[in-house]
């Protein structure tokens, strides 16, 4: 038995044992000839479908697609925007690899779906650091628009600051923590006063407005203050004006409702927009390794 594993051990030897390639069975140019092909499409096919998109809807009411339409629509594209681009550049690379000489066919054709996943994964990465350079770009552009803004607010309220001390209003200087709607409590009167000022009364109407829907619903005192402070205002008789109050109350909660609506439609909408960019990634993936499989398998039967 020792004599024969000497004996094939010697044989082995004599043949110079198990030979490997020293040739990485990875063709880089291949890959990164596709991924630049595939992440070109997507862009020229991503631009496209924005035109299309652009075209199909409008502001005007009655016109253009729905908002249902236009997410399948938009799903529909990216699907069409991952297959095509992927396929392209996944043949692109399988036509382009180096040919691999006595290597079995199973090998081979792992090789070639390996090629054409690599060649999809690296075009994900370009494109994704192109969008992600055009949005830092965008935010960048909003974060200086609002530090402008924000510097005239903080002159504003320096002004503000500086004029309320001048006037003797040194306790002021710790409104800011206060609500305004707290601050026209104290200083609400029994009864409404018919020479205040307009814009004032406007503006603390519109404050007990905005605590009240915030709250989810207006006092039963602030109601009835309201209702003095516009029959006060307007001439009209104490129950026109709370026909009035109640009117424009139920108004602003309608107007609340259908702004959470709208957050919630988006709020969908982003997320089934994320679950299609997802699926037809994956899509292009598959389609990556099935080109890259048939690129090679063309590229070998010319070779």
């Amino acid at each position: 038995m020792d004599t024969l594993t000497q004996q094939h051990s010697a044989a082995h030897s004599s043949t110079g044992g198990t030979h490997e390639s020293a040739v990485s069975a990875v063709s880089w140019p291949a890959i990164f000839a596709g991924a630049f092909v595939a992440a070109t499409a997507s862009v020229v096919l991503a631009a496209l479908g924005s035109g299309f998109g652009l075209a199909s809807v409008s502001a005007w009411p009655n016109s253009g697609v729905s908002a249902t339409t236009f997410t399948v629509m938009t799903a529909i594209w990216l699907v069409v925007v991952q297959w095509l681009a992927s396929g392209l550049g996944g043949y692109v690379a399988g036509r382009l690899r180096t040919k691999w000489a006595n290597t079995h066919t199973h090998e081979v054709f792992f090789r070639d779906t390996a090629h054409g996943f690599i060649t999809w994964a690296v075009a994900t990465i370009l494109v994704a650091a192109f969008v992600a350079s055009a949005a830092a770009t965008a935010v960048s552009g909003g974060v200086h628009a609002a530090a402008t803004v924000a510097s005239g607010a903080s002159q504003g309220a320096a002004t503000a600051a500086a004029q309320g001390a001048g006037t003797g209003g040194s306790a002021s200087q710790g409104s800011p923590s206060i609500a305004p709607y707290n601050i026209d409590i104290l200083f609400r009167s029994p009864r409404s006063d018919s020479s205040a000022n307009t814009a004032d009364a406007r503006a603390e109407a519109a404050r007990i407005l905005a605590n009240g829907i915030a709250a989810g619903d207006v006092p039963s005192a602030d109601r009835t203050y309201l209702a003095e402070l516009v029959a006060a205002r307007t001439g009209i008789s104490l129950e026109e004006a709370q026909k009035r109050v109640d009117t424009t109350i139920a108004q602003a909660k309608a107007a609340e409702v259908k702004a959470r609506q709208a957050a919630d439609a988006a709020r969908k909408a982003a997320s089934e927009a994320s679950i299609y960019t997802a699926l037809s990634m994956l899509v292009g993936a598959f389609i990556a390794c099935i080109a890259a499989a048939l690129g090679g398998q063309r590229r070998d039967l010319h070779a």
